[in-house]
């Protein structure tokens, strides 16, 4: 703005010269909307790192646009269910490195043991379709704990989900990484497998910061892959071993002596062990608020497309691995399912084997993207309740919660570090929050419907169905509680 004299005393004209970008623009009569102009720094430092950000994250979204970011049932399918998903590759080989302390001979035993988790796991899915429309902001196990059973045990469930979180990030990708060194026996040296899992991490917290959507369509195409192959493998592997060869359900395993008795103990050990294929069931619930409308009918439909999935290939790779009398090695190296590939993709299908590996690797990778969709949300709404800094609950350029984002990728890595990328003493920790979770949230749907008893026509079979599943996973906790720090 400036002042212009005229020629005669008092004649003064201003005038105004508006920027050539102007930093805001009208959306409707007393709403202004930031133009992509406003946030750009002055100095030529900060503008550098202003377009290397822009290079990376992608153009600022505005806030208006974020039913544009939700998810349909299709790409929600692979963002929220890749964790629960790609359990099957280390579910079953984690079963089988606790019972052989027992002896080869009772190996046979790890089939059962996946139809117990699989039952355990119809059970939660019944119960989180009960929570869903109960609670459709999303916060699963954390606002459903806190609301109904006070503040305390909701942080309880928050902090369990959360530890959960970090180890699921860690865990995904080492495990995904020792698939590819099944495939590449060059990736085995540590210091090899841990600089690949952080540069995993990094690849996967850039994508995400792009945005849900962004990372919906990236995701998606390996997720299907991985379903797709896996079924292919369960389906080729069962006709080779029943209707070719004529194998007997549960094979004759390589000798290994006891080195202690099979005791109840032990069973619960391994039961405990494979409970690890049920992390990640809980991220539908979590992140109702990231579907597209109708939202609870959609993450419904998601949980039960999910759930059928987790236990078709589940069961499928345990029994393919008793019949094929799979070894576990304690080394990961090769995995369970990389060995069961090798024996099922030979002669015309040879060429899966390579694609299986890679796409195991990709399916545990991008299951961590499970994490990056719920922990940012989750530490938002602590944030917001002023459990955590306020940064958390702040959106960056592309709607994503950005600080929780970097949060996660930075503990994520320091696990990889600290445990060299090992996934079986990753996996030690693994599953404890979760089911600490599963019953607070499960809890809290019980005090839920029993305070809704007089407006709810049906809130005696919901509340019958919670409270069957607050027994059964406070039981599993108590359990893997007790066999894994025992």
């Amino acid at each position: 703005m400036e002042e212009l004299r005229g020629s005669t005393p008092g004649n003064v004209h201003i005038r105004v010269t508006l920027p050539r970008h102007q930093p805001f623009h009208r959306i409707k009569e007393g709403v202004l909307e930031a133009t992509e102009a406003a946030g750009v720094p002055e100095g030529s430092p900060a503008q550098t790192l202003f377009w290397l950000k822009r290079a990376l994250i992608g153009v600022p979204i505005a806030t208006l646009q974020a039913e544009g970011e939700r998810l349909s049932k299709f790409k929600a399918l692979a963002v929220l269910s890749s964790d629960a998903i790609s359990s099957v590759a280390y579910a079953t080989e984690a079963i089988l490195l606790s019972l052989v302390a027992a002896g080869s001979g009772n190996l046979g035993i790890t089939l059962p043991i996946s139809f117990a988790i699989v039952g355990l796991l119809a059970i939660v899915a019944i119960s989180y379709r009960q929570t869903i429309p109960a609670y459709p902001s999303g916060g699963g196990s954390y606002i459903v704990a806190k609301d109904n059973l006070g503040t305390l045990p909701g942080l309880v469930a928050a902090a369990s989900l959360m530890i959960d979180y970090v180890l699921t990030v860690a865990v995904s990708v080492a495990a995904g990484v020792w698939a590819l060194a099944t495939l590449f026996p060059a990736f085995s040296p540590t210091v090899v497998v841990v600089t690949i899992d952080v540069v995993l991490v990094i690849i996967i917290t850039v994508v995400n910061l792009r945005g849900m959507r962004e990372s919906g369509t990236i995701f998606a195409v390996p997720t299907y892959i991985f379903i797709v192959s896996a079924l292919l493998l369960i389906v080729v592997g069962c006709i080779k071993a029943f209707l070719l060869q004529h194998q007997p359900i549960i094979g004759q395993f390589p000798y290994v002596a006891a080195t202690e008795p099979l005791s109840l103990f032990l069973i619960l050990k391994s039961f405990a062990a494979g409970c690890s294929a049920m992390t990640g069931v809980e991220a539908i619930s979590n992140g109702v608020p990231a579907f597209k409308n109708p939202q609870t009918r959609n993450a419904k439909i998601t949980l039960t497309w999910m759930t059928t999935i987790l236990g078709t290939l589940f069961i499928g790779i345990t029994l393919l691995a008793m019949s094929y009398h799979i070894e576990a090695n304690p080394a990961s190296n090769p995995t369970v399912i990389g060995q069961i590939a090798q024996q099922v993709f030979t002669g015309p299908l040879l060429f899966m084997y390579p694609l299986f590996q890679i796409a195991t690797l990709l399916i545990l990778t991008l299951a961590a993207n499970t994490s990056y969709s719920d922990f940012p949300r989750l530490a938002s709404l602590l944030a917001r309740d002023d459990f955590l800094p306020h940064q958390f609950a702040f959106r960056g350029d592309r709607l994503a919660f950005s600080i929780g984002i970097v949060f996660l990728a930075v503990l994520a890595s320091l696990l990889l570090v600290v445990f060299k990328g090992n996934t079986t003493q990753l996996i030690n920790l693994y599953a404890v929050g979760v089911f600490i979770a599963f019953t607070l949230s499960q809890a809290g749907m019980v005090v839920h419907w029993w305070r809704l008893r007089t407006q709810e026509r049906h809130w005696r079979r919901s509340l019958l169905i919670n409270g069957v599943g607050a027994v059964a996973t406070g039981l599993v906790a108590l359990v893997i509680a007790t066999t894994k720090f025992l």
